[in-house]
């Protein structure tokens, strides 16, 4: 049977998918380490044990709102149910399934109101899901449910084009590179295909490496045939045969799916030689990267692809021209491809219509820090940075006020409260010194110390560096050097002036893209937090009390009601007195700084 017949027998087997009785499961790496694998189990043992045949059990990918996970949706009524535990798995089958009375217990809740469907959450009202469309809808290790979805009709689309019509197609769109720089897909696959060459490749960056950040591993454990059949496209256009994606070991369901997902593209036929009868071949490996940070940089992945040390190499010439193996390459990010598929199917006019005037599409971006509904989120370009934080991020917890929000990862800048309408895009966000970035998004509440949060980026970045080139491998340290200092009360005069002269010369000097942005998280916190440095520096004090050098521990002896409680907590002995003898003291000399004795005072009679 022809590849092209198989395909629509598939889609013919499985054209009700969203219409029969399933219990989707989150099997990502967040709920799975909160036994979702348990879950599915269970669920599956009390349909047997019911002799229920008509409903089936599906691990999926991430439904994105992980602040509530395990999640459990039940198809086709989308009823969404949030931190279900395994002693819960009965009930759902018994009432639910059986009885069709939704366990109201485990429902979400609004002003006071059960919300039953998972698209009437506050949380995804003002998301529009491009990249992670397929993400909580398909069991990822099933090729038969991706093609029934339109699956692969967009290679046989393309196929059926020139390779100057799916190029002009993705110039068209308007999308840009998710991984940071934001350069056109488009054209970079332009000038790749204008390269002379007898061989091309195709590379996946699948490296994402800034704290916090997971959506493409989200996107390969949910949707990893989207990925798979883009870079089939990207092949096509260029005239590449091999493609490769790198991808972190630490990833290992990512891995395991990716896997799965090859094999079975190779069985149907989908990889390999002469696809869909016509003259293009192509196959795919993945590479394991070692969770080095500097590897996300194209040059220093195509190195490590190679079997050479991960270090960045001169450009020009640039990856277009002589990339992996010295051969003309094409290298994308997961999400930049978890868009391609899309765009050949719908047209360009589509995706070009949404988003911003420069900044096309939509951005995943993963949610954390202090944010009531921690997650992963797909958003139209332009939002604002107040809509993902309040209304869909709902807000700050604990009664705590915004401080500021960190795009870009260790490469990208802090934006402060007064910056909270900022539209998000590629030109405002540079604007303020910050900058997209693959899509981590962590939010500060006024708790956190900016001298010490720039710390701690820089820290990131000094332990990251390859150590090719000395702006970054000395400047970074040096630079670090003196925050530390700072955050331990020992800040002297000039301090910020040094920091500032430095970050410059990093920023011109550096090799690559790791140490021109290394100093970002310092410039932006010393332009919109200058005060907090001024405080840590000339009056030895913390604003926030974060650094515990610069804090001071006191009793306040007009409150205190000399119970003895703060004594018998402090795991030093730092706290002198007698019980109903005077009012208790802190020798600062032995206090640590642990607070506990703040919390276990009774009468709010100790502070920093």
């Amino acid at each position: 049977m022809k590849l092209l017949e198989k395909l629509e027998k598939i889609r013919e087997e499985n054209k009700d998918l969203l219409n029969q009785k399933r219990i989707m499961v989150c099997a990502g790496t967040g709920c799975t380490s909160s036994k979702s694998d348990k879950i599915i189990e269970e669920l599956e043992k009390e349909l047997k044990a019911n002799k229920i045949k008509n409903v089936i059990v599906e691990k999926t990918g991430c439904f994105g709102f992980c602040a509530k996970g395990p999640i459990v949706v039940i198809e086709p009524e989308q009823i969404f149910y949030e931190m279900v535990s395994v002693d819960d798995t009965k009930e759902i089958i018994e009432s639910h399934i059986i009885n069709n009375k939704p366990v109201e217990r485990l429902l979400p809740k609004e002003n006071d109101e059960f919300i039953k469907k998972w698209d009437e959450l506050n949380f995804y009202k003002k998301q529009e899901r491009i990249a992670l469309k397929n993400c909580g809808r398909i069991n990822p290790e099933k090729i038969e449910e991706y093609i029934a979805l339109d699956g692969y009709k967009a290679i046989y689309k393309a196929l059926n084009m020139s390779s100057d019509e799916i190029i002009q197609e993705m110039i068209n769109s308007g999308l840009r590179g998710r991984g940071g720089a934001g350069f056109l897909t488009g054209k970079k696959w332009l000038f790749t295909k204008n390269s002379k060459s007898d061989i091309k490749y195709i590379c996946c960056n699948a490296d994402e490496g800034d704290p916090g950040a997971f959506m493409d591993r989200s996107i390969l454990e949910g949707d990893p045939h989207s990925v798979i059949e883009a870079m089939m496209i990207a092949g096509y256009a260029i005239g590449a045969k091999q493609g490769y994606i790198y991808v972190r070991a630490e990833y290992p369901i990512a891995v395991n799916r990716l896997n799965i997902a090859i094999e079975q593209a190779r069985k149907i036929g989908l990889l390999g030689k002469k696809i869909f009868d016509s003259e293009f071949s192509f196959d795919i490996e993945l590479r394991l990267g070692a969770g080095a940070f500097v590897c996300g940089e194209e040059t220093a992945l195509m190195n490590s692809i190679e079997g050479n040390r991960g270090e960045p190499k001169s450009r020009p010439p640039f990856p277009a021209v002589k990339g992996l193996f010295g051969k003309p390459t094409v290298l994308n990010n997961v999400e930049t491809y978890a868009n391609v598929c899309k765009i050949i199917l719908n047209g360009s006019k589509w995706f070009s219509e949404i988003g911003s005037e420069t900044s096309k599409g939509t951005k995943v971006f993963a949610l954390g820090g202090n944010i009531t509904n921690v997650g992963l989120v797909e958003v139209p370009m332009g939002i604002t940075l107040r809509e993902i934080v309040y209304d869909i991020g709902g807000g700050i917890p604990n009664g705590k006020r915004f401080k500021a929000a960190q795009t870009g990862g260790p490469s990208g800048g802090c934006i402060p409260e007064q910056e909270l309408d900022i539209k998000i895009d590629y030109e405002s966000l540079a604007s303020i010194g910050s900058m997209m970035g693959s899509g981590g998004l962590i939010v500060m509440d006024d708790s956190k110390c900016m001298v010490n949060i720039a710390r701690f980026f820089l820290e990131f970045t000094v332990e990251e560096s390859c150590g090719k080139c000395p702006p970054c491998r000395i400047g970074t340290k040096r630079m670090l050097e003196i925050l530390t200092r700072i955050t331990e009360g020992k800040g002297k005069d000039g301090d910020i002036e040094k920091l500032e002269r430095l970050a410059n010369t990093i920023k011109k000097g550096s090799f690559c893209g790791l140490g021109q942005t290394a100093p970002n998280p310092v410039l932006s916190t010393i332009k919109y937090f200058r005060d907090e440095y001024i405080a840590h520096i000339y009056d030895k004090k913390c604003p926030t009390g974060e650094c515990k050098a610069l804090t001071q521990v006191i009793i306040d002896p007009d409150k205190c009601k000399q119970c003895g409680i703060c004594a018998k907590s402090c795991p030093v002995g730092a706290i002198d007195g007698e019980v109903r003898q005077g009012p208790f003291k802190i020798n600062q000399d032995k206090c640590i700084k642990c607070l506990v004795c703040i919390s276990k005072c009774p009468f709010k009679a100790i502070s920093k």
